[in-house]
């Protein structure tokens, strides 16, 4: 599983990649985490709120997202 967070390098964008590590590890979720910061790349996926979360190049939330969200995406991910 490839997750990348799309996000400019703000706070919130730091602290989404930080819980996303968190949640993956503690899940054991084998992937591998990708921070998104090239804004040219960031258009490519069409979101226009930041952060932005993507699995396996799909997204999958934008905004703020919970700790508690982050497991039950990655829980119904690996269904």
């Amino acid at each position: 599983m490839e997750i990348k967070v799309l996000g400019t390098g703000c706070s919130r964008c730091k602290s989404l990649y930080a819980a996303v590590e968190k949640v993956v590890n503690e899940l054991g979720i084998n992937a591998s985490l990708v921070k998104e910061e090239n804004m040219e790349n960031i258009l490519k996926y069409n979101v226009m709120s930041l952060p932005a979360l993507v699995i396996d190049e799909k997204v999958v939330a934008k905004g703020n997202i919970s700790e508690s969200d982050l497991k039950t995406i990655f829980t119904n991910e690996n269904k």
